[in-house]
């Protein structure tokens, strides 16, 4: 649990929530956490243990494990992309408005 320590300190507040965040929604892709954040789904984990209850935990590990949406590899070939088409870009998690 150190290194999740460690790399708790390394991230401000605001972007911890916002990769709990996403990491609680069905539709973002651990990939997008790691181009937005450059934490691997493997420290997303880590995050989420170190965060959240270990009930909460469980559950949102039971309900993103095998889940196409949320594991690049299980998505559908088709779909390459982590934000809308009509977005223009994502920098850093400031997502450019139109």
């Amino acid at each position: 649990m150190a290194k999740a320590k460690e790399l708790i300190a390394d991230l401000d507040e605001r972007s911890i929530d916002r990769i709990i965040e996403m990491a609680w929604e069905d539709r973002t892709p651990f990939s997008a956490i790691e181009f937005q954040f450059g934490v691997s789904e493997s420290e997303v984990i880590k995050i989420m243990r170190d965060q959240m209850k270990a009930s909460s935990f469980r559950m949102w590990r039971a309900r993103v494990q095998d889940r196409p949406t949320k594991h690049s590899a299980l998505r559908d070939p088709e779909m390459d992309r982590f934000k809308c088409n009509r977005q223009r870009a994502i920098t850093h998690n400031k997502i450019s408005k139109r």
